[in-house]
């Protein structure tokens, strides 16, 4: 079952690969309400503990398939539905301490009903758009 937050507590943990951790993931629901084809979606950084990691950095895995930033940008024929979560991987050599961290969590979804999605930019160059935003989490914990 989804939590009504965006940022959902459940899914965030570090990632092991081998043995070894080499990040951690965060998992978001949609704040769309209709859902949004992966094309539409504008992924933008993720901030923990006042550390920012670029979109660039930050792979989405939507219905069990990775996207790169520029992958979801052509993924035309894939749809992320509003009752499924996407998990935000950030690969980082050791992960993330154990403990309590504040995670924020930044994208935005152009819509077939409004304007044309522009190309506008906040005071941190990131892309904004009519859909979306910043979302954030306090007191996320890994154990």
């Amino acid at each position: 079952m989804l939590e009504s937050q965006v940022i959902q507590y459940r899914g965030f943990h570090n990632i092991v690969e081998n043995g070894q951790v080499v990040g951690f993931q965060v998992c978001v629901r949609s704040d769309y309400y209709r859902g949004v084809w992966l094309s539409q979606l504008r992924p933008g950084k993720v901030i923990v503990d006042g550390v920012t990691y670029p979109k660039e950095q930050v792979i989405w895995e939507i219905n069990g398939k990775d996207y790169s930033v520029e992958e979801l940008s052509r993924a035309s024929k894939d749809f992320w539905r509003i009752t499924d979560v996407a998990t935000l991987k950030v690969y980082r050599k050791g992960g993330l301490a154990q403990g309590f961290h504040d995670v924020s969590v930044r994208f935005a979804a152009s819509c077939s009903y409004m304007p044309p999605f522009l190309d506008v930019f906040d005071e941190d160059g990131d892309e904004t758009s009519f859909n979306g935003g910043t979302y954030t989490r306090e007191n996320m914990i890994i154990v």
